[in-house]
């Protein structure tokens, strides 16, 4: 009688056991989740103010970046109440500065002097390793800041790559991100993205 080859066992086994390809945590499968994430969906977004700002905000390299490429300029103002330590600087976008920013800023919020753009998204370059001590695991994985448009090339240097650690816990119907803050085997996928480390 020949012995069935390891493979076709397993996938006999599988069958019987009504396994789905989320009971197996492997590389493309992390990948897939870690991908699918909101989390890791979520656009970077970079927050501008314009109008008095105080000096910390305007001392920001965010907004020294922004003064280099000739998209903002500021002069110095009297702080108001709400707003210090002295020195305040009443910040405005430049013509160059509005030309860049136009078509990022949503039509309602135009006449505000607070208003987000999306700068970034994140790219996942690869799973470097997976440890498991079930039911839980631990995925390493590595990834960067794809830039969006100008605003996010002068803010995100594409060529640095992170390294991120997040948990994963095997359920009935296979794995799945977990939701815990703490480090390590617990640690969700925004836990995980907060402490990035970048790749030496």
């Amino acid at each position: 009688m020949r012995k069935l080859s390891l493979p076709l066992l397993a996938s006999i086994l599988c069958f019987t056991a009504a396994c789905t390809p989320r009971d197996f945590l492997t590389r493309r499968l992390a990948a897939d989740l870690i991908a699918g994430s909101d989390a890791f969906r979520s656009p970077q977004l970079f927050w501008l103010r314009t109008g008095t700002v105080s000096n910390k905000d305007y001392l920001s390299p965010e907004y020294l970046v922004l003064e280099r490429h000739g998209w903002i300029t500021g002069s110095g103002t009297p702080c108001p109440s709400d707003i210090g330590p002295a020195p305040c600087w009443d910040v405005s976008l430049t013509p160059n500065g509005v030309n860049i920013f136009r078509d990022l800023i949503p039509a309602d919020a135009v006449p505000a002097q607070y208003f987000s753009v999306q700068a970034a998204k994140r790219d996942l370059l690869e799973v470097t390793g997976i440890s498991k001590n079930d039911p839980n695991a631990e995925v390493d994985f590595r990834w960067k800041w794809t830039p969006l448009n100008a605003i996010g090339s002068a803010l995100y240097n594409e060529s640095v790559e992170y390294d991120s650690t997040v948990g994963f816990r095997h359920y009935d119907d296979g794995w799945r991100l977990t939701e815990g803050s703490t480090p390590k085997i617990d640690q969700g996928m925004d836990d995980a993205l907060k402490n990035a480390q970048p790749v030496q």
